[in-house]
């Protein structure tokens, strides 16, 4: 993942239904790209996509019980 650009946080916004200006866009792209560079070192290397489907079929599991 990369730094978001306010261009790109303006078209996210406005396709979310909260369209913001531009200087607000610029304003949450510089407050959210701390996030982004502290995990610039560990991207792509953390199992994120593995927990969510995992928990659905412990829920699903728990529920048909």
């Amino acid at each position: 993942m990369t730094r978001p650009t306010a261009k790109e946080i303006k078209a996210m916004a406005e396709i979310a239904g909260v369209p913001v200006d531009g200087d607000v866009a610029a304003r949450i792209a510089n407050s959210i790209g701390p996030a982004f560079d502290g995990f610039a070192a560990v991207a792509g290397a953390l199992p994120f996509d593995l927990e969510p489907s995992s928990f659905v079929v412990v829920q699903t599991g728990k529920a048909a019980r």
